[in-house]
């Protein structure tokens, strides 16, 4: 009896960043749902085609953000004294947290689907207007380029692990033989930090702001420690997953959601019977 209950009191752990990130996000951004955004725009309404200055300065903004490079900087740590393999071994056999590593497989995904939920409950809950035909167009350009975030972050995972072909530690019970980087975490990442930019957007206080970023990147950890424990990664493999979901989400928030420079363009979009109408505009 025991044993079970120490095995459930490590389950609440999860659940309750779940529960906080999730509750967070909807929070912050509820708050500004039918209103604009601080320059009194729709959220999406300044969705671009970015001058190339505009692209290298939002890669190297991306670059820059300790949520990218410190995650890296980790992964090289952790090889020191094989402590990678060293963690992984020590999770798996004692699970401290899920309490075994079918919970922290089934976990892991239940984590990464929190964070997609909370990803997609800030798109649709970010400033852009009242309810007419503006704000469903503002909200379908807004919501294009976070899905391309998104997808970008996760095939440039999967073309990784092509390439690296790192082995899963020994333990590992699920079908899947590439272990660097971790696809949970990165995908984790990237519609956290989707979520954490939404909220910033919207022009939120700075300790609404701050309560979001702690729910959120807590979610993104939870399930980069879960696959730890369900031995499908290794902490490094996580770390550089982490840090790519992270980059390509605030990469493409700084390169395609603010208005461009010279040299750019504009992308617009109007509703027409029987159809609609799409621009792109470009300057040279």
């Amino acid at each position: 009896m025991r044993c079970a209950q120490t095995a459930q009191s490590r389950q609440r752990h999860p659940i309750k960043t779940s529960c906080l990130a999730s509750a967070t996000v909807l929070s912050a951004a509820a708050l500004s749902a039918c209103s604009t955004l601080p320059n009194g725009e729709r959220w999406g309404q300044d969705v671009n085609v970015p001058s190339w200055q505009r692209v290298g300065g939002a890669a190297w903004q991306a670059v820059r953000n300790p949520a990218f490079w410190a995650p890296l900087a980790a992964a090289g740590v952790v090889q020191i004294d094989n402590w990678d393999h060293r963690v992984s071994r020590w999770a798996r056999t004692q699970t401290p947290v899920f309490g075994s590593q079918t919970n922290a497989a089934t976990w892991s995904t239940n984590l990464r689907s929190a964070s997609v939920a909370a990803g997609w409950a800030s798109i649709l809950l970010a400033p852009s207007g009242p309810l007419d035909e503006d704000w469903l167009l503002d909200k379908l350009k807004g919501s294009a380029v976070d899905i391309a975030a998104a997808e970008s972050a996760i095939e440039f995972t999967s073309g990784l692990q092509r390439v690296a072909k790192r082995g899963r530690p020994i333990g590992y019970i699920y079908p899947g033989d590439t272990s660097m980087p971790s696809d949970h975490t990165a995908t984790a990442a990237v519609y956290d930090a989707i979520a954490a930019q939404n909220v910033r957007l919207s022009g939120v206080g700075p300790g609404l702001q701050t309560a979001a970023n702690v729910g959120l990147g807590a979610l993104t950890v939870a399930t980069g420690w879960a696959r730890i424990e369900a031995s499908a990664h290794f902490p490094s493999d996580t770390l550089v997953g982490g840090a790519i979901g992270d980059f390509f989400a605030n990469f493409f928030t700084k390169a395609f959601m603010t208005p461009s420079g010279p040299g750019g363009g504009r992308v617009a979009a109007a509703s027409l019977p029987g159809g609609g109408e799409l621009w792109v505009q470009f300057r040279f």
